[in-house]
């Protein structure tokens, strides 16, 4: 596509952001709503507008190459990620519920399924290939000195029951006996060939002449077609009728085409990027030495004009304003000398009145300010001390959201600088002179005010010692600036001995030589490369109906690959966001044996460029022993998973770490780290990439407290219902190799394997899919019968651990909360909207500190 349609994407999602502001930021403040079906459609509505915006913006970054635009379209992008995530916090919050339908939403804006999928942005890794390309290098130097490892594990594996060994023996004997039967067969076709040839002999033979002449005839055509074929060819690509031979042999698909652009747009972009950078530096120097001296002249004439004014108004010459209030800026405003006059002077005033008593005067206009921080606290908390808004206005509220601003700014950029820009000239999307020169103006004038104030201070003072030198007075203010920045650097010594509280137990090592060490011992682990699109499952139809009808549906695949999506990539991928979203540490997978549980994760990792380190108790059994080496190997992590952002801390079998009872003969020791994990979580900052994601085939054989607190969010993995099956059979049989065709009844296969997973549905279609059955397809078509006896040896998820995996959840908060919701629940909360136990609470304390 063009670049006029990727600047399109960029309008049309702008305009839908207009609107959108409209409705976030509101005139008068909005009143609470009591009904909460209506705002889960409100809820709803915005979070699916904001998908739709997410989906143009992420195109257009991706593809945009011009480099001012690209920098709007960062701030616009990361905005839009981190309010859809706030608003999915709100309807989580609301419904007590991490899946949603919208079924009838989606129908009334005209919508399908896939117009709602989660986007990956593309810059996540796009931006930072060279370091994912050094540390995969780095990584691979480190196995490769390794060598090849054999795991106890693996040994076992490739041992052989009695069974199966005489199944093995029986497949080469059938082989053997159809090969030599198939050349008993062989020779029997050859013998009555023979038969049929020598019968043939007896018939009358052609001339030999005649037979040579016929053919010499079809030979001479055949050469001369041929060579009549490759003159026409030639001549048609001489005219530039048809393309050359080395462009026809190619055969590119539409597809491999526009990925090739999308390529090319990217070579375009880091160009035009170093274009940029060059021509900031340029620019800005010449302006420097262009118009640097006339600004420096007019500066110093507006000051000097400045003293004359001040002198006429008030008979002696001003004081100069301090490098902090801005210096000479602070003149430019629109006041007149009086005021200026007036306002060095109460400034002085009060510096010397704090040093001595914290006088009246100063006390009076700190104070107004410290009220107003105080009343926005406790506006913030839910004025807990009076209680009185909440009970007279009950309802819902949304909550202040951290991202409007900057949506809302780079809006306005837009709407300012680039909606009605004529951008006929710059064909090739190349950065605007123009633009780079109004801010590098402003740059190199604030440069060059600093030094025009340290000469106008000191003609200043001369001009003073001048005028007062009868009278024996000097200037003093040199020796109070001074006094204010030695004080200042006391301070900020005092806060940096304060901030070094833990101790760092490697603190001789680099991190190189950790990272190289954690390889070693198998700890960080290199992620195989699985995308989050190839987890497969369709979408929901029935979500909305069951809800009414008062039954809790199971979610579908979709839904849980959005929800990886929205907490486990998104946040980890971008700063801005991880930094400003309710903080999400750590993420449980739940779900029975063949779910994907593991691809998941995986997927995080790979979407995201982070590194996997992998904690699971197989996994570092007999490694750093004894609290001390615990200590030490949970340091090693942390500090290395911090300064390598981002980073997956996996876990495998979680609820082995808070398993009631251990097994007797178990050596991995599984609790090892109960008591460590909730610790380490607590130093997991909002500026730290660090996500903890478990996953778990039983949770409910842990304890339910300890492990619900370590997992903030669960998502619960069910079985693949029918729509997910159907489009899962076909997508694996293709990319196995198979051939879909009208033997192959899919839907009959979708049914029978009601309650086989994706793991036993992708074990069965590699089983039939072998090398010798890929090469009889043409002759020998597949059949749905052919995958019944492989399935047949997998024991399918019933329905009673299903059921056991739904009770569970609903004995975790958000399960109870949902279902105290569900049996009528938010007649008591009603007017909160799910949201109002919280403030209830609060406003119980505010009536307890009255009385």
């Amino acid at each position: 596509m063009s670049h006029g349609t990727y600047n399109q994407l960029w309008r049309e999602a702008n305009s839908t952001i207009n609107d959108l502001l409209v409705q976030e930021v509101p005139a008068e403040p909005p009143k609470p709503e009591k009904d909460r079906l209506t705002v889960f459609q409100k809820l709803a509505t915005l979070y699916i507008k904001y998908v739709q915006i997410f989906r143009k913006l992420e195109s257009s970054y991706d593809q945009i190459v011009h480099p001012q635009k690209r920098r709007i379209l960062r701030q616009v992008l990361d905005g839009t990620m981190g309010r859809l995530l706030e608003v999915k916090d709100e309807m989580v919050n609301l419904e007590f519920s991490e899946f949603h339908y919208f079924d009838d939403i989606l129908s009334d804006l005209k919508l399908t399924p896939n117009d709602i999928e989660i986007p990956i942005p593309k810059y996540f890794l796009y931006e930072r290939k060279k370091v994912l390309l050094d540390r995969e290098q780095l990584l691979g130097k480190i196995l490769s000195k390794m060598g090849p490892t054999v795991k106890d594990s693996d040994r076992e594996a490739k041992k052989m029951s009695f069974e199966e060994a005489i199944r093995l023996v029986q497949i080469h004997e059938r082989a053997r006996q159809g090969r030599l039967r198939a050349k008993f067969m062989r020779e029997i076709r050859l013998e009555e060939e023979r038969e049929k040839l020598a019968a043939q002999r007896g018939a009358p033979t052609l001339d030999p002449d005649l037979a040579a002449t016929r053919i010499q005839k079809i030979w001479k055509g055949f050469v001369q077609r041929k060579v009549t074929r490759r003159e026409r060819e030639e001549e048609m690509v001489f005219i530039g009728m048809v393309p050359g031979k080395e462009v026809k042999t190619k055969k590119i698909t539409p597809q491999a085409f526009a990925e090739k652009t999308e390529a090319d747009r990217h070579i375009t972009q880091e160009e035009n990027e170093v274009e940029y950078q060059q021509a900031l530096v340029t620019i800005k120097e010449k302006i420097r030495q262009v118009e640097g001296p006339d600004i420096k002249e007019t500066m110093q004439d507006q000051i000097r004009q400045w003293f004359i004014e001040c002198r006429d108004a008030t008979g002696k010459f001003p004081d100069y304003p301090d490098e902090e209030d801005g210096g000479s800026a602070l003149l430019f405003k629109e006041k007149t000398p009086e005021e200026v006059e007036a306002e060095l002077k109460a400034k002085e005033e009060d510096k010397g009145k704090k040093k001595g008593k914290k006088g009246k005067k100063s006390g009076k206009k700190s104070g107004k300010k410290k009220k107003g921080k105080k009343s926005g606290k406790k506006g913030k908390k839910g004025k807990k001390g009076d209680g009185d808004e909440e009970e007279e206005e009950p309802g819902w509220k949304m909550q202040e959201s951290k991202f409007i601003p900057a949506v809302s700014e780079a809006h306005n950029n837009f709407e300012s600088i680039w909606k009605n820009r004529d951008e006929a000239g710059n064909f090739q999307q190349k950065h605007d002179g123009v633009l780079i020169k109004e801010d590098k103006r402003v740059e190199v004038e604030s440069e060059i005010r600093v030094q025009v104030d340290e000469l106008m201070r000191e003609e200043l003072n001369n001009l003073k010692m001048a005028l007062d030198r009868d009278k024996g007075k000097k200037g003093k203010k040199g020796k109070k600036s001074g006094k204010k920045k030695k004080k200042k650097g006391k301070k900020s010594g005092k806060k940096g001995k304060k901030g070094k509280k833990d101790k760092d137990l490697t603190a001789d090592r680099t991190i190189e030589s950790l990272y190289e060490e954690m390889v070693q011992q198998g700890v960080l682990v290199k992620c195989p490369q699985v995308w989050l699109k190839e987890y497969i499952g369709d979408y929901s139809y029935l979500g909305t109906t069951l809800r009414q009808a008062d039954i809790e549906p199971m979610p579908s695949l979709s839904d849980v690959r959005q929800l990886v999506a929205l907490y486990g990539i998104l946040p980890l991928g971008s700063q801005v966001v991880h930094e400003n979203i309710p903080q999400i540490k750590s993420l449980l997978l739940a779900g029975p044996r063949g779910v994907g549980k593991k691809m998941l994760m995986q997927a995080i990792c790979t979407e995201t460029g982070a590194n996997l380190f992998d904690l699971t108790a197989e996994n570092i059994a007999g490694k750093y022993p004894g609290k001390s080496g615990l200590s030490m190997l949970i340091h090693m992590v942390t500090k290395v998973a911090k300064q390598l952002q981002p980073s997956v801390v996996f876990i495998g079998d979680a609820e082995k770490t808070f398993v009631k009872k251990a097994p007797k003969g178990d050596k991995t020791d599984p609790k090892r780290l109960k008591k460590d994990l909730p610790k380490v979580l607590k130093g997991f900052k909002p500026e730290d990439r660090i996500l903890l994601v478990g996953t778990s085939r039983s949770p409910f054989d842990s304890e339910l407290k300890p492990f619900v607190k370590t997992y903030e969010k669960i998502v619960l993995i069910p079985r693949p219902d029918y729509a997910s099956r159907f489009i899962l059979w076909k997508h694996v049989i293709m990319a196995h190799g198979g051939i879909l065709t009208n033997h192959l009844d899919i839907s009959s296969l979708t049914k029978i394997t009601d309650g086989y997973t994706q793991g036993h549905i992708v074990e069965a279609v590699k089983y039939i899919l072998s090398e010798r059955r890929i090469s009889q397809l043409p002759k020998k078509p597949l059949g749905a019968v052919e995958f019944v006896s492989p399935l047949a040896r997998i024991d399918p998820i019933y329905k009673e651990e299903e059921e056991a995996f739904k009770s569970w959840f609903g004995k975790t908060p958000l399960g109870k909360k949902r279902a105290k919701l569900a049996k009528g629940g938010d007649e008591e909360e009603d007017g909160g909207g799910g949201k109002k136990g919280k403030k209830g609470k609060k406003g119980k304390k505010g009536k307890k500190k009255k009385k």
